[in-house]
Formats: C-alpha cells, structure tokens, sequence
C-alpha cells in the first residue's frame, strides 16, 4: 500500500541534501505511513480511485455485522469517492441480496453513512446477523491532505532523532527530553502532531 509521504519530499521539507541517511528515512516513512493509518483508522490514500476507462481499482469490500436495529452504517474508510455495491442477507443460510441506490439505500457522502430505505425513503431495518451487509466502495484521498503531510513530516523527524526517548546518552553526555504531551510523564505524540492526527481519527 502507498506511503503517505515521499522520501523526496521529506527532505526537501526538511532541507536534506546528504543521501547518507535515505536507508533509515525510507524505513522511517513506511513505518510512520502505517503508524497513522492505524491510529486514524483509516487508509487515507489506499483505497482512493477514479474511473479511468470505467474501470475503479483498489476496491475496499467492507462486511459489516448488524446486531440491533438500525437502518444507518457506517464506514471506516473516509471520505467516501464511489460506492459501487451493497449486498445484504436476512440470515446466515441466505444468499446477499443486491440493493439498488436511491431504491433500497442511500449513501451519505458527508458523514460516510449508508442508510438503509424502502423506494419511498422511508427508513428501514438492515437486515440482523454475522456479515449481513457487505459493501464494495472507493474513499480516501488521490494525495496525502496537506496538513496531514505536514503531521507525517515532523513524525518522522520526530522518529529520526529519537525524540520518542525520553532520555538519550550520547558520547557520555545525558539529554532528557521533555514530554512532548500533555499527558503527565508520558513521551507520546507530541501535542501539534496529535492534533493533526486527531482530526483524520474515524473510531
């Protein structure tokens, strides 16, 4: 899956011109990519597609288990691009039934909701049980957001001069880091990083 960064674009942000450290960066970056988006709890750029001669690739198949009654879903993945099916069954021995749009469900792009309807739009149940709706769709961003990247910058920096330790020795010398959080005696993501983050946060 893509990193939301390039290593290029890093040091170019950074001002890096050595190429000594490109090994360490570009380890760096993947870890960080998949660092924020499992902390965001979403993809971000993996699932993004637009139609290029019809075809949509990187499809996200979501299957989603209903355990009371409700006739929204939610996604994980944000923001929503295309949704191209939903298919739901009654029980565990039934086949998926395809669902048309606008007729059976309607998909709320703003909020990354699916909302179950009869042809009317009066609302209706999903259907109850274990994998009862499954949903095929495209969401996210062709690009990291800007100031997201900003965030996987000074992450990485962050990473890079190990100033997740809170303490460090270097050639005998002790260097204590400040907490970089707010949280009382505890070295996390800094402040104006988590921030950034929290605001990609979908769970």
């Amino acid at each position: 899956m893509p990193n939301l960064i390039a290593l290029s674009d890093y040091k170019v942000a950074e001002g890096i011109q050595s190429t000594k450290d490109d090994a360490r960066l570009d380890l760096l970056i993947n870890s960080v990519s998949q660092l924020v988006k499992t902390y965001c709890g979403n993809s971000i750029v993996d699932f993004y597609s637009t139609a290029i001669d019809g075809t949509f690739n990187n499809k996200k198949l979501e299957t989603l288990s209903i355990n009371w009654a409700s006739n929204i879903v939610q996604l994980t993945e944000s923001p929503i691009v295309t949704v191209h099916s939903v298919v739901e069954r009654e029980d565990l021995s039934s086949s998926y039934t395809t669902l048309v749009e606008n007729t059976d469900y309607y998909v709320d792009y703003s909020t990354d909701s699916i909302y179950r309807v009869m042809s009317n739009g009066t609302a209706k149940n999903w259907a109850n049980g274990p994998g009862a709706v499954k949903v095929e769709y495209n969401a996210g961003y062709s690009t990291c957001p800007q100031d997201l990247r900003l965030a996987v910058f000074d992450l990485v920096t962050y990473y890079h001069k190990d100033e997740h330790k809170a303490r460090q020795t270097i050639a005998g010398a002790s260097i204590q880091n400040q907490s970089s959080s707010s949280q009382r005696n505890n070295v996390a993501f800094p402040d104006h990083i988590k921030r950034v983050l929290d605001l990609y946060k979908t769970f």
